[in-house]
């Protein structure tokens, strides 16, 4: 029972060179893929070479530890304390960068147990997915903040009421004896549309100055918010 214990934690035994250059070549032919893939579905500022080339070397690190861990239980837990120190504290820019970081360690994985049919069609079809999906983007967010005097709260509210009616979305209200600030929150798509729609009557005009035009007003911003931070 000792002696299967200790095989059992002992593993296997190790790979010859074929095996392990064979499983690093499958590895960095699936880097390659998922260099293409996020150089495919990223644009702009938001792509980041550096980040790309990271994947890369995240597959081949992973196939590299997934070699020396092999069967080995006692060498698995050890490599996962060991792991377990790091910390990593870079921004991710984009949601769809955290599939792909997911994405690079599957396939590591995969190509260091020497799955290389699991590895080649999960990344083939991860490689469709997002493809197909990979750069449709979010609805841009914009905040509408409005500063004036409390007098004319209600009327302020009436205008951005006659605009977008209950489309909008009033996130901050701050009110002093004098003044009010408002700050809502609408899509781009919804405030072409409420300006088309008043531009198809005779008094159709910009919502800024529908706004100016109740009088006592500082001030009326228009912010854009954007999840894809530009590095």
């Amino acid at each position: 029972m000792k002696k299967l214990l200790l095989e059992m934690l002992e593993g296997s035994g190790e790979l010859d060179l074929q095996s392990i250059v064979l499983r690093l070549v499958a590895a960095t032919l699936i880097a390659v893929f998922i260099y293409i893939s996020y150089m495919l579905s990223h644009e702009g500022s938001i792509y980041s070479k550096k980040f790309n080339v990271s994947l890369m070397a995240l597959t081949v690190i992973t196939t590299s530890v997934m070699i020396v861990i092999g069967n080995n239980i006692a060498m698995s837990l050890g490599m996962v304390g060991a792991l377990s120190i790091v910390r990593f504290r870079t921004a991710i820019k984009d949601s769809r960068d955290t599939v792909y970081i997911f994405w690079a360690i599957v396939a590591g994985i995969c190509c260091g147990a020497g799955d290389y049919q699991v590895a080649a069609i999960g990344s083939a079809f991860t490689f469709v997915l997002l493809l197909l999906f990979g750069r449709i983007k979010n609805d841009n967010r914009m905040l509408l903040i409005i500063r004036a005097a409390r007098i004319n709260e209600e009327r302020i509210e009436a205008v951005v009421f006659q605009y977008f009616a209950s489309k909008t979305t009033l996130r901050v209200k701050n009110t002093t004896e004098s003044s009010v600030e408002f700050i809502y929150e609408i899509s781009r798509r919804q405030l072409e549309r409420a300006e088309k729609a008043q531009r198809t009557r005779a008094a159709g005009r910009h919502i800024a100055d529908a706004i100016y035009e109740v009088g006592s007003v500082e001030y009326c911003n228009l912010v854009m918010q954007n999840d894809e931070i530009s590095g």
